[in-house]
């Protein structure tokens, strides 16, 4: 792309995302873990606080900013976002879905606390994500509904477990680009979607606003899966903190195994071109989404 990369902002904003998430995630980990006892509790814990970017409570945030949100409340839904997705890894990398052993730089949490017991965790995590949702204060009921209805669409059978199911059907075969486009915008896209229209409609955003971040967040989730693609053929485990190949291995459904590497790339760049164009008229309140959209496709992990 032409448009340079300010690396400062993306990294000012994620750490930021960072620090405020987890705090909120730590002080739930130990409110999990004391409500359930033993090797349960301690496994939504290790799941809960584990490391990570934090791209999607930063894309909450972002989102409630770029219409002139003003915090209320918006630390809370950004954790349980982020809730939700440590639900989905702690579930895909169980030996039934991608059987992974390594997760950010660590053990799995299967791998630590047994099948029966990472099941259970993120279920828990996945039913916390709500509650957290629901307790959150200063924020208008009506605004609060939506936004719970927003996360629960992108978690269930029209969001992250539809696509899912269509990737796992698809191992070991060879499927139209349709159908991969299905899995990448519905198994990741749908929480990225759901982030950036849950800060909007925390901050009020108007149709039209809505509308704009909607096609944006579209285009970074799609970009952000392609290149996570990407980086499994051309990664390095010590980057991505976790083995690479694996895709090829199980006979995943890929854009660089549809496409070849140089036409995902070229895919990549243009999705970022057009979630930049929808934010034309968002003036400077919406450059942390633009440095964001350019980030994610030049990340390495």
């Amino acid at each position: 792309m032409n448009r340079p990369v300010d690396t400062d902002l993306p990294a000012a904003l994620l750490a930021e995302a960072r620090t405020r998430t987890d705090t909120i995630l730590e002080e739930w980990a130990v409110r999990l873990a004391n409500q359930v006892p033993g090797a349960e509790g301690q496994g939504l814990a290790y799941a809960l606080v584990g490391p990570g970017k934090r791209i999607r409570p930063a894309l909450v945030m972002a989102g409630y900013r770029s219409v002139g949100g003003r915090d209320d409340g918006i630390a809370v839904v950004a954790a349980a976002v982020e809730t939700v997705h440590t639900y989905s890894l702690v579930h895909d990398d169980l030996p039934a879905i991608d059987n992974d052993d390594l997760r950010r730089g660590r053990e799995t949490c299967h791998k630590v606390y047994g099948e029966a017991m990472a099941i259970l965790a993120g279920d828990a995590l996945l039913t916390a994500a709500f509650e957290m949702i629901g307790e959150t204060t200063g924020v208008e009921e009506k605004r609060l509904l939506k936004v719970l209805l927003e996360v629960t669409g992108a978690a269930g059978s029209t969001g992250m477990i539809g696509g899912q199911v269509v990737d796992m059907e698809s191992e070991g075969k060879t499927i139209s680009f349709p159908e991969l486009e299905y899995i990448h915008t519905h198994k990741t896209g749908r929480l990225i979607l759901a982030s950036v229209r849950c800060g909007a409609l925390l901050g009020s955003a108007t149709a039209a606003e809505l509308g704009s971040l909607t096609a944006y967040a579209e285009a970074t989730g799609l970009a952000f899966q392609i290149l996570d693609d990407i980086l499994d053929v051309e990664g390095s485990p010590e980057e991505m903190g976790k083995p690479v190949g694996g895709d090829a291995e199980k006979g995943k459904a890929t854009y660089p195994a549809l496409l070849g590497l140089a036409e995902s790339k070229a895919s990549c760049d243009e999705l970022v071109k057009s979630a930049i164009k929808a934010l034309e008229g968002f003036g400077e309140k919406a450059e942390p989404l633009r440095q964001i959209a350019s980030y994610i496709i030049s990340r390495r992990s």
